[in-house]
């Protein structure tokens, strides 16, 4: 299947890239999620029509996504959870918890832009954590897992 990218795909393309891929990509995500259209000789005449208005999209999206990427950069995220004496936590901090402590202390994110590199938070200590706003603006946090008193 061959589609027309309205925005950039991480690994795919740019925007108003015509890239082929596999038919269930692209009819059960791509196009239901308004990411592609379909390659004819009609969509892409309105693609060209409309290119400028989604390039100042994108460009807004992505200036969007970098004043938020420096706000939550300078956020302090401090998570209390029950521990044991060795410092295992009883259960484990998500990216649910992570997502719920940041929006707390005034920053704006959805726990499936956090991307936790070594699965989910066990031990209390301090980690490391990407959230990724936008395919070119990933931010990296520290968070620090403290048990409650």
């Amino acid at each position: 299947m061959e589609v027309i990218l309205l925005e950039k795909i991480v690994n795919l393309g740019n925007l108003g890239d015509r890239v082929n891929i596999k038919n269930g990509y692209g009819r059960n995500y791509l196009v239901p999620q308004g990411k592609a259209v379909p390659a004819t000789a009609k969509k892409l005449a309105e693609f060209e029509a409309r290119r400028a208005e989604l390039e100042n999209a994108a460009a807004e999206k992505l200036g969007a996504a970098q004043s938020q990427g420096e706000k939550l950069s300078k956020l302090v995220i401090v998570i209390t959870h029950k521990a044991g004496d060795e410092g295992r936590l009883f259960g484990s901090v998500g990216t649910h918890n992570i997502a719920e402590a940041i929006n707390q202390a005034g920053g704006v994110v959805e726990k499936q832009q956090i991307r936790l590199p070594h699965g989910t938070i066990r031990q209390v200590g301090d980690y490391d954590i990407d959230i990724n706003l936008h395919s070119d603006v990933i931010v990296t946090m520290s968070i620090k897992v403290a048990a409650e008193a």
